[in-house]
């Protein structure tokens, strides 16, 4: 059936191939359903390196599709990370150290460019995401999370989080639930989270995914997918036994990778990112003329940006074997899906000059 929604989606996803492919010709693939995997602390030499523990990530995956070999995190440790990708918000103190304390961003003004000045973890509802902007347009999204609601007494199984204003009891896995409120960013937005009906019918388990990829009219145009503590890399050795580190982060991408790159909205039109939240150690490089923000002095606390990760994108519009060293960060990744959606830019991803994933990416033939 033919709906605004669905023309407006298609004039949006024929723009981006003009962008990236120098035209919309009938026989192109149009990006309708682009596909988030975030993983966790790993450098680029130990993720991409010769003797990586992640071959299925580092070799098979890279090799099938886009290798982008200068993507960089945006700040340390996590939860800035993750609130950049959606929002194009930069740092503060307490994102800085992933928010202990569940509490309110105290607003006291507006920088220039558009950055809330103040301290605090949960911003005011005017602060808006892709997830509104998404759904502004009439188009679809979920927040897959692994393990959430896993343990009802640290967190609700839909829209988990702490209470405002108290500690967040997820910092740490346990052998029941290795969920954690910082790697899931929708949470730490009033704009989603004060309509509960409407934070919870898509900040959702993990468990749900599969059953929704079975059809691309259930499959959300804009997927989100945070793995436990385990199964994203973070946790080496993990609470429960499994290794940790790239060896469990590699096998959650064995399982699910297959599941989406072989469903219907993948190999109709997706896109499908997988990255790190950020680089470990020393490392705090950045890319992308990245701006500080007008609440922290040094986006990566011990430098400038969050350090180099790489990022592995696949898509049947992407060549086997594509390399590039464009440089890329998380707001640049909001940046692209917006464009993919035909959304403004929010926050540091309306930076002038920053670079969408663009031809170098989306080519006809494999670059290297």
């Amino acid at each position: 059936m033919d709906t605004p929604t669905r023309r407006a989606l298609a004039t949006t996803a024929c723009a981006f191939a003009v962008l990236v492919a120098g035209g919309c010709a009938r026989h192109e693939r149009r990006i309708d359903h682009v596909f988030v995997i975030v993983l966790e602390n790993k450098n680029f030499a130990t993720t991409f390196g010769d003797s990586s523990p992640a071959a299925y990530l580092a070799d098979t995956l890279a090799r099938q599709g886009a290798f982008l070999r200068q993507y960089h995190g945006i700040g340390h440790y996590s939860l800035d990370n993750y609130i950049a990708m959606i929002s194009g918000m930069a740092p503060t103190p307490e994102t800085q150290a992933d928010c202990g304390r569940f509490e309110n961003f105290v607003e006291t003004g507006t920088a220039p460019d558009g950055q809330p000045i103040g301290h605090g973890c949960v911003y005011p509802a005017h602060v808006q995401t892709v997830a509104n902007q998404l759904s502004a347009r009439g188009l679809t999204w979920h927040a897959y999370m692994e393990d959430m609601g896993a343990d009802p007494a640290r967190e609700a199984a839909r829209c988990g989080h702490p209470v405002v204003g108290e500690p967040d009891r997820t910092e740490g896995a346990t052998l029941a639930d290795e969920y954690a409120t910082k790697h899931d960013p929708f949470v730490y937005f009033h704009s989603i989270i004060d309509s509960a009906a409407y934070c919870e019918a898509n900040v959702v388990p993990l468990t749900g995914l599969e059953a929704d990829l079975q059809a691309k009219k259930r499959t959300p145009n804009f997927v989100f997918i945070s793995p436990g503590l385990c199964h994203d890399g973070h946790d080496t050795p993990c609470i429960d036994g499994e290794p940790g580190g790239l060896v469990s982060a590699d096998r959650f991408l064995q399982h699910w990778v297959p599941l989406i790159t072989r469903s219907p909205a993948y190999r109709e039109g997706g896109l499908l990112i997988i990255t790190f939240d950020e680089a470990t150690g020393a490392d705090s490089a950045a890319c992308c003329n990245e701006r500080p923000g007008p609440n922290v002095t040094l986006a990566g606390v011990r430098g400038p940006g969050g350090g180099r990760t790489g990022a592995v994108l696949l898509s049947p519009s992407i060549a086997p074997g594509t390399v590039s060293d464009v440089p890329y960060n998380h707001y640049s990744l909001l940046r692209s899906i917006e464009d993919i959606f035909g959304l403004a830019h929010l926050g540091y991803a309306a930076q002038e000059g920053l670079a969408s994933f663009g031809s170098d990416v989306f080519a006809t033939r494999a670059r290297h």
